[in-house]
């Protein structure tokens, strides 16, 4: 073995010594391809043995700017020389404040956090403040970060009827369960008349415009608009993911429907840890510190949330995110990707759906249509994630789940060429018995 291998080797056994499953979450490789990053660059990643991957999880979709953009590191070089975190207003944090409530349609306060996470669990909590009801309704499938209501009915066993809850994790109350409620995505008939039959004890319903991978069917989000406004429900949209990815102003701007509480997260930060929430005034001022003691007062603190640094990064990101061509770019490499691996499975002859919209592709070994989570759950999950494994040992990084691949600014037709070479080669070696 060389001495680079050992390295590896080395580094691999650290990792599964110390973390759970050898990782920080969710990956779930197996032991030998456990890996451990060294560097980052564009939409590559170089191992501690020197190996390159192409990077098609581009930090789980953070990195949209791609990893080391000269522009986000020299802003934040720039700033940890001048002090990394002071838990207060700081000149980056207004300015990026302002910007987001410039974009945002949705928001006229917004506070910072640490995560999306954060975020999408402080617009819950407002409004249940807001209206002074309990209940939140998600739809099946959606990932919300891993607050309670956001690991609910993720990843569903058992397909209970609507709108019974099924927790995707351990550690969850049974009084959570009892005050969550879930719809099947794109069922516009089935959503409205939940809400409409919970109206009396629904504070908001929280959707991923785009959920994962599924494009909404056209009218799905409108309506969802007009029966949370008909029977005075918050509409909240988890952003995190399609924030600054589909348009400047994200998903709201991309399908045209505003709702009253956005989360943030991910591509905000240009690669740096982020949460923003915001909404209309009057919902938002719940959380001001001298309404302490008052019925709808909200505590909201974060000691991390809109530190210089995050907000130097994601200026610096929302500047390059406003240069012209940005979004023609990221959806026409979108297309490129997904019209490429179509092209391949009609080639391998294998049955399956290619779904995603601007710089986001996932393959679902399926016959039918995809468009909620259960139409994705009959799909052949095994042979996807075969799959994925098979793009992760041609030197694909990704994660192995297989629920989506992010592009990035960095990556190009010719990255994404390379990819369509590896995907199938790696279709032909699993046809074949070889992986």
């Amino acid at each position: 073995m060389s001495v680079i291998e050992t390295d590896m080797a080395e580094a691999r056994q650290r990792s599964l010594r110390v973390f759970p499953g050898g990782s920080n979450g969710e990956f779930n490789l197996p032991p030998e391809l456990c890996t451990v990053i060294s560097r980052g660059k564009g939409c590559e990643l170089v191992d501690t043995s020197g190996a390159t991957f192409l990077d098609f999880s581009i930090g789980w979709g953070s990195a949209l700017v791609g990893h080391a953009r000269p522009e986000v590191t020299e802003a934040v070089i720039r700033q940890a020389e001048l002090g990394a975190n002071f838990a207060y207003v700081n000149e980056n944090s207004l300015a990026l404040a302002e910007e987001i409530c410039r974009l945002s349609a949705a928001c006229e306060r917004v506070r910072f956090c640490a995560s999306g996470t954060e975020a999408t669990m402080y617009c819950q909590r407002l409004a249940r403040a807001a209206t002074g009801r309990s209940k939140i309704l998600k739809f099946e499938g959606a990932y919300h970060g891993s607050n309670e209501v956001g690991v609910t009915s993720l990843f569903p066993q058992r397909l209970l009827d609507f709108p019974e809850p099924e927790p995707s994790s351990a550690g969850i109350p049974p009084a959570v369960m009892a005050e969550t409620l879930v719809a099947p995505y794109n069922d516009t008939a089935t959503a409205t008349r939940i809400i409409a039959e919970h109206a009396a004890e629904l504070a908001a319903v929280i959707v991923e415009p785009l959920q994962r991978c599924t494009p909404p069917e056209e009218g799905f989000l409108e309506s969802l608009r007009s029966a949370c406004t008909e029977h005075d429900v918050l509409l909240i949209f988890d952003e995190v993911v399609t924030g600054f990815r589909l348009a400047y102003a994200g998903a709201q701007e991309y399908y045209g429907v505003i709702p009253d509480l956005i989360a943030y997260g991910k591509a905000l930060g240009g690669g740096y840890p982020i949460g923003a929430f915001g909404g209309r005034a009057d919902i938002m001022d719940r959380v001001r510190e001298d309404r302490l003691g008052e019925p709808s007062y909200v505590w909201v603190a974060s000691t991390l949330g809109g530190n210089p640094i995050s907000t130097a990064a994601a200026r610096a990101a929302l500047d390059v995110f406003r240069q012209p061509g940005c979004y023609r770019h990221l959806h026409d490499l979108g297309k490129y990707l997904r019209d490429g691996m179509r092209g391949v499975l009609e080639e391998h002859q294998e049955q399956a759906q290619i779904i995603g919209d601007g710089p986001l592709a996932q393959v679902v070994f399926s016959a039918e249509p995809v468009n909620d989570y259960r139409s994705t759950a009959r799909a052949d999950r095994a042979k996807g994630r075969a799959l994925m494994l098979a793009l992760f040992r041609r030197k694909i990084f990704l994660n192995p789940m297989g629920t989506k691949l992010y592009l990035s600014l960095a990556h190009t037709d010719g990255v994404c060429d390379m990819f369509l070479e590896r995907f199938s080669d790696a279709l032909q070696a699993l046809k074949l018995g070889r992986e």
